[in-house]
């Protein structure tokens, strides 16, 4: 493996946790992307993760339904730890050493995160999951993961999604959907495609660390897309 970065940020969608199901975690996909994970951290790539809670509870979803928007966001923060806590204990089985950092203080479960200590977590070699967004509602996984990929000085944010790459629309409900190869920050802003949160994509901008949207799910997609092979979008 020739991986083209030294550390990356890689932002898990918590529905891609799910598998087939419809609910919750399927322990086969988290067994496969532990893998892969511990595959990228051996070949010497220091590894920063944020999941999403999707497979749980969605924040957005709740609040239009009438819950209060900033106690569905502190569920939805919640249901991150959840699954940052179930794949530290993948990465585990596979020999790798993992830290569950949350933005939301929970410290019989899991670490504060605190930035110099984040940084040492890196340098002792361990897998760093952040959980718990940003800490603050009204912010989604995505803006927390292009925080984090900023804090940390990540090479790049790797975003893994249920499709290869960004589309000028949703490709499941529109079959005419165009694929791009590479897009700027400002063309995915301007156009309001929604790979990203635009909060998330701005940041992104400010500190130039380039984005690689490609699909979560086979046994080699992680892997790929830290050598530059297989399908993705480039945005830079």
């Amino acid at each position: 493996m020739k991986p083209k970065y030294k550390r990356i940020l890689l932002k898990l969608s918590g529905e891609g946790l799910m598998g087939d199901r419809a609910f919750g975690m399927d322990e086969k996909v988290i067994k496969e992307l532990a893998e892969q994970i511990k595959a990228v951290h051996d070949s010497g790539v220091e590894v920063c993760i944020v999941v999403g809670g999707g497979n749980i509870f969605r924040g957005a979803k709740e609040a239009s339904k009438g819950l209060n928007r900033s106690v569905a966001d502190q569920v939805g923060m919640l249901a991150t730890v959840m699954n940052a806590l179930y794949l530290q204990n993948a990465l585990e089985k596979t020999g790798a050493d993992a830290r569950v950092m949350s933005g939301i203080s929970i410290p019989s479960v899991c670490e504060n995160y605190i930035y110099r200590r984040a940084l040492r977590h890196l340098e002792k070699h361990r897998v760093i999951i952040f959980a718990g967004g940003t800490g603050n509602p009204y912010f989604t996984t995505d803006s927390g993961a292009a925080l984090r990929a900023s804090e940390m000085g990540c090479d790049v944010l790797l975003k893994a999604t249920q499709v290869d790459g960004v589309y000028s629309d949703d490709p499941k409900k529109n079959a005419k959907a165009v694929r791009y190869e590479r897009i700027g920050y400002d063309e995915v802003i301007q156009k309001g495609l929604k790979v990203m949160d635009l909060t998330a994509v701005a940041l992104a901008k400010d500190n130039r660390i380039p984005i690689v949207v490609f699909a979560q799910k086979g046994k080699k997609s992680l892997i790929d897309a830290v050598t530059g092979k297989g399908k993705f979008t480039v945005i830079d």
